[in-house]
């Protein structure tokens, strides 16, 4: 199976650490969260990987070298201007698409600044037995930005805390206020339906499609840990949970 890793981000929020080195290569007790987002790929037996990257980008090229790439076919995908989650998939799409015969196989879209036990053999299960265009992790938590979804777990729009503003695609008498967990599934098909040009997020993609009536659907994952490593602070309270 195949996955891309999201890594091209400045990694602006956990300076002074990124002064020298992309967030990729960042480390949380003694590993990088490269590795690690690598590691947990290989336990679900993905083995071909696609990294995008900018920030310090020839240093994620010498540290997979140095590595034998993990025992695992890695691409990378270099983006001269960073062209966020969107723009990073698309540009990276013929990854997904090279082989006419997986052509049905879904991937996963993971970011490298966040670590979970999320069950990611459940959520391709969940998604093929939805049928859906793309699935999303999410979990009933507090957040700046909230994806909303109907009764049925499919995606109907967003809304962002600090107004309360919903932005909604597909109208429903009762929503639920979700946040998102950096982790996809998306089926290739979906990247023959992205319109969307230079620099974008993947959520307005999914939004759009939503509104199409595309099967965007989300996974709870409520029972899983899960934490975002986008600050020096983070990094701290997850160094110190993993030694327990």
């Amino acid at each position: 199976m195949k996955a891309m890793i999201l890594a091209a981000g400045l990694g602006t929020r956990l300076r002074p650490l990124t002064d020298d080195r992309p967030k990729a290569l960042v480390e949380i007790a003694g590993s990088t969260l490269l590795e690690i987002t690598l590691e947990r790929l290989r336990a679900f037996e993905f083995r071909e990987v696609i990294i995008n990257v900018h920030h310090f980008a020839d240093k994620v090229v010498d540290y997979l070298k140095e590595n034998n790439n993990f025992g695992m076919r890695i691409e990378i995908s270099r983006e001269e201007i960073l062209l966020d989650t969107g723009g990073g998939l698309k540009k990276a799409a013929n990854f997904f698409l090279e082989d006419s015969e997986a052509i049905d196989t879904p991937f996963i879209l993971h970011n490298v600044d966040v670590i979970s036990t999320i069950d990611l053999r459940q959520m391709i299960r969940a998604h093929l037995d939805d049928q859906s265009l793309a699935t999303l992790a999410v979990q009933d938590r507090e957040t700046s930005r909230y994806l909303l979804f109907d009764e049925q777990l499919q995606l109907c729009g967003r809304r962002t805390a600090l107004d309360q503003t919903d932005e909604i695609v597909r109208p429903s008498e009762k929503l639920q206020p979700l946040a998102f967990s950096g982790i996809h599934v998306i089926s290739p098909r979906l990247l023959n339906m992205i319109s969307e040009e230079g620099a974008f997020s993947i959520i307005a993609t999914y939004l759009r499609l939503a509104a199409q009536g595309e099967k965007i659907h989300a996974f709870r994952a409520d029972e899983y840990e899960w934490r975002d490593l986008g600050r020096p602070d983070d990094l701290l309270k997850a160094a110190h949970e993993m030694k327990k």
